[in-house]
């Protein structure tokens, strides 16, 4: 799911490389430096109004593989993949990969360039490994190139320089996903049999009260995986399961709105949650709480494919989420620990990090990891955090 401060992060790379769009070299890097993306959230690199680029509508038809690739006419799109690992010797891990793409300009304003390095189309992505002491994380960004960073068919690939997702046909799984850095890497073998999940009305996801802002959001949340991660050159097997996200839009956010608190959970009857709330700014700027104002969507779903959907409009009353405690980070205070409960579907849980500390000191920060449930249900998944 599209995280805020990351598409902030996006627009201000894409102001950095913007004088580079049309050079015969390409623009690479890693690891850039902490940022403040309070003057970029929102801003496309060249000014370009929502409008020029492509809308979101309700009845959209999905088609794949068509829909796995990229959607240049959007202004943002992401394949998010979180996993919860188990190692031989039994210690919890959570892992994270995300590749995210934002349009420079509407392709219908981008130049027309002899140069094949020349792109309107600007890559970045994030990976971590967490353990309950450790928290490691990366990121890398690249304008679109086939050498560099792309999304393609013949066999299906996502791709930013030695990071990548690699399936054996067209459709999705089965997949190997390879991450390589200094201080760990990862390789994990990706299967799902279950069909795919829409989130919100058939993937027309909507992300406010009025519902003017939406996006087309499909994910696959029962991924069965086994693979190898390597901490500092010691390899150890691993086996889990994992979620994929997948979405993009034009306009993800209100003017208002500040902040994001997103769930994927798997509990421990066999079906999964997916949860976020949106927060506008005074929520965020309030004293450490969040006001039942805030906009509300979660869909529980089977691995038969069916699902059910519950929102702030619809059912006004039916989520509630509570902040339980907060954990001073390199990023600044999150609320690490929540309870969560939604009558409608006889859930009261507790989520509880594996790793408080999980933030991702990256070029814009933000809170991400693994977490445990207790209460009506035992079971894991991933929280993000950001806006704080």
């Amino acid at each position: 799911m599209m995280k805020i401060s990351n598409w902030a992060a996006l627009n201000l790379l894409a102001i950095l490389l913007l004088p580079l769009m049309g050079c015969d070299h390409p623009s690479t890097a890693t690891d850039t430096d902490p940022k403040s993306m309070a003057n970029v959230l929102g801003q496309t690199a060249n000014g370009a109004s929502d409008n020029a680029f492509s809308p979101v509508v309700l009845g959209y038809t999905f088609e794949f593989p068509r829909d796995h690739l990229a959607h240049n006419g959007f202004r943002q799109e992401w394949w998010y993949l979180t996993a919860n690992l188990t190692t031989a010797g039994g210690e919890q891990l959570g892992a994270q990969w995300t590749q995210f793409r934002a349009a420079l300009k509407p392709p219908q304003l981008s130049p027309q360039s002899q140069s094949t390095w020349a792109s309107e189309q600007l890559y970045l992505a994030h990976s971590a490994l967490t353990s309950s002491n450790t928290h490691l994380a990366h990121e890398k960004w690249s304008r679109h190139h086939r050498e560099f960073a792309e999304v393609k068919l013949e066999p299906y690939q996502i791709r930013l320089d030695n990071w990548q997702w690699q399936s054996e046909t067209n459709a999705l799984f089965p997949a190997t996903l390879t991450v390589e850095n200094p201080d760990f890497s990862y390789q994990l073998k990706l299967n799902s049999q279950a069909p795919l999940q829409y989130q919100g009305t058939d993937g027309y996801s909507v992300k406010s009260h009025d519902g003017q802002v939406a996006s087309y959001y499909y994910s696959q949340p029962f991924i069965e995986i086994t693979g190898e991660i390597n901490r500092n050159g010691k390899a150890e097997r691993v086996t889990g399961q994992g979620w994929l996200d997948r979405e993009w839009s034009s306009q993800f956010l209100t003017k208002t709105q500040q902040g994001w608190d997103w769930f994927a959970l798997r509990l421990n009857d066999g079906s999964t949650l997916m949860l976020f709330q949106l927060r506008d700014q005074s929520q965020t700027e309030s004293a450490k709480n969040i006001p039942i104002s805030a906009f509300y969507s979660a869909r529980r779903m089977f691995a038969d494919g069916t699902g059910r959907n519950i929102n702030s409009t619809d059912s006004p009353n039916d989520i509630q989420m509570t902040p339980l405690k907060w954990q001073h980070t390199v990023n600044g205070d999150y609320p690490v620990s929540w309870q969560v409960k939604i009558p409608s579907e006889n859930i009261d849980l507790t989520i509880t990090p594996l790793n408080p500390s999980s933030a991702m000191p990256l070029s814009t920060p933000y809170w991400e990891g693994p977490v445990q449930l207790s209460g009506s249900h035992a079971g894991t998944g991933y929280m993000e955090l950001t806006g704080y």
